[in-house]
């Protein structure tokens, strides 16, 4: 389907998740009021547009009958496997979804199957999904914290996160791993653990 400007997305997110709790279309107000709008134009216009482009419809001639024909994509995206062991390249093309959407929502997160035993302590794994959220420009990682770590030349590792004046250690929770000290400079630092999912299924 054609892609959205900013606007119009903003606009059919809040259609999707208000008719999704109320079971009802918004009237052109709410929308206005949503939107911090003070003409219906603009909010018309948009709905024009994700009209036209599939993402909506409605019945002429009468109100609030907006009906949502693309439902998103629920869940969270898989982006591949990361290693608690050791370093592997984690990345794969096929992209799946976990739906955890009853739990939590955030859009900045995404999901790595995880593979080995290295923080089995922490009571992390093989098989589990580790939850991650992306990094942004004001993310502060703390020593300790549990990252997804690529490193140079090497892969991406899941592991706690240490740093040294220019050097930076990654410890597993596992003793029969040593940690992996490397220069800073060779450590990219792609999202800080959030959560764990557990499917029961795959632990017996």
């Amino acid at each position: 389907m054609e892609s959205l400007t900013p606007a119009q997305k903003e606009l059919y997110d809040w259609l999707v998740e208000y008719i999704k709790s109320t079971q009802y279309a918004p009237s052109i107000r709410q929308m206005m009021k949503a939107m911090n709008l003070r003409s219906p134009a603009p909010v018309q216009s948009r709905l024009e547009r994700l009209r036209n482009k599939g993402y909506i419809n409605w019945t002429d001639g009468k109100a609030r009958t907006i009906r949502i024909l693309h439902q998103p994509d629920k869940g969270l995206s898989i982006e591949g496997e990361i290693a608690a062991g050791g370093l592997v390249e984690p990345f794969n093309d096929e992209k799946n979804r976990l739906d955890l959407s009853d739990l939590f929502s955030q859009s900045d997160c995404y999901v790595l199957r995880v593979v080995g035993d290295s923080m089995i302590e922490d009571l992390i794994n093989e098989g589990d999904y580790a939850i991650m959220r992306s990094l942004s420009s004001s993310t502060e990682i703390k020593n300790g914290d549990i990252v997804a770590a690529r490193v140079s030349g090497y892969g991406t590792t899941l592991k706690h996160f240490y740093q040294e004046q220019e050097k930076v250690i990654l410890k597993p929770a596992n003793q029969k791993y040593e940690p992996i000290k490397v220069e800073a400079n060779n450590v990219d630092v792609q999202g800080i653990l959030v959560g764990i999912w557990r499917s029961v299924a795959d632990h017996k």
